[in-house]
């Protein structure tokens, strides 16, 4: 019988344990399911060795681009900055590839960032995550990739999203009407900027507390590169600031301390890279594009990542979420 037609298999944990025992020369491993999501993660244990191996699905990220993520982190690596890296298997190569009943799926393995999330961090912590993140500017900054990676430029933040969230938001036309023109208006006002004076390179365009984590002699690692893209790099500096963002409309800061805190790392960001004052007053309309960028992404993942939540009341809730920014940020 042939196989049905299949969008996104689950492989399985031990099956995949012994495909990379045999690939890595490994010894007595296991493995076992993180996350099923917009892409599979596994947990590969041996001893008090740790990796983490992810699987992407064809319909998210294609071979060339999982190959631009290899090549990125491989250059951070070089580089000296503090990122979970690709490894390579006993023949040198980077991607797996499995026949999954869906079709070819590809699979990378990492090393584990060592550590915990830390929600709440410490000034000490906020200086390090400014640091880091101008380390990887400092070797993004410019850098043209071999393998293609989806830009992160305006048809990107703004315009492909309105157009394929559209759909979405049948019924709910105010609140599209809303997202429509407050991003048009946020857009020209970045394009009326000097963006030419705005630094350029490869983003990592998630710089949320839950993709670093801390070990307990106080190193950061950072993982999760998967809308790595071409863009300006205050959009990294943008999507931390969602934390805060966050913090404050659920009343675990205020903004006069989150505000604090932002400067805290901005002051460990300018240690090791330069910020134009233009850059930083331009972080709340990047914040407002990142807020759309995510909308496009629940709206294109919701079949395959079951995300059950992407419902009219949760659309409507996050465009309240959005509105509030532009109330507090953008005047």
């Amino acid at each position: 019988m042939a196989i049905f037609p299949t969008r996104y298999s689950l492989l399985s944990a031990p099956a995949v344990n012994e495909y990379l025992q045999e690939r890595y020369l490994l010894d007595d491993t296991t493995c076992r399911l993180l996350i099923h999501n917009v892409s599979d993660t596994y947990l590969l244990e041996g001893g008090t060795t740790r990796y983490i191996f992810k699987i992407y699905r064809d319909a998210h990220r294609k071979e060339e681009e999982i190959n631009g993520e290899v090549e990125l982190l491989n250059t951070l690596h070089a580089g000296g900055a503090s990122v979970s890296y690709p490894l390579p298997d006993k023949d040198g190569g980077y991607l797996q590839a499995f026949q999954a009943a869906e079709g070819i799926r590809y699979g990378v393995l990492f090393t584990y960032a060592e550590g915990q999330v830390y929600p709440a961090m410490n000034d000490e912590q906020l200086l390090q995550v400014g640091n880091a993140m101008a380390h990887i500017h400092n070797l993004t900054a410019g850098l043209r990739l071999k393998h293609h990676r989806k830009p992160l430029d305006f048809e990107a933040l703004v315009d492909a999203p309105l157009r394929i969230i559209a759909p979405a938001f049948s019924g709910l036309a105010t609140e599209y009407r809303y997202l429509h023109e407050t991003a048009t208006r946020v857009k020209r006002g970045l394009q009326a900027l000097e963006l030419s004076a705005f630094s350029h390179g490869y983003c990592h365009y998630d710089f949320l507390p839950k993709n670093f984590h801390f070990d307990t002699n106080g190193k950061v690692t950072f993982f999760d590169f998967d809308f790595a893209g071409e863009g300006y790099l205050v959009n990294d500096l943008a999507s931390f600031y969602v934390h805060f963002f966050l913090d404050v409309m659920h009343k675990k800061l205020t903004q006069q301390e989150a505000d604090r805190q932002f400067a805290v790392f901005v002051k460990g960001y300018r240690e090791r890279r330069p910020l134009s004052e233009a850059e930083r007053a331009s972080i709340p309309y990047w914040g407002f594009l990142f807020w759309l960028f995510y909308f496009r992404f629940y709206c294109e993942n919701f079949e395959d990542w079951s995300n059950f939540f992407f419902t009219p009341r949760f659309i409507k809730d996050r465009v309240g979420w959005m509105k509030t920014w532009e109330e507090w940020y953008l005047g």
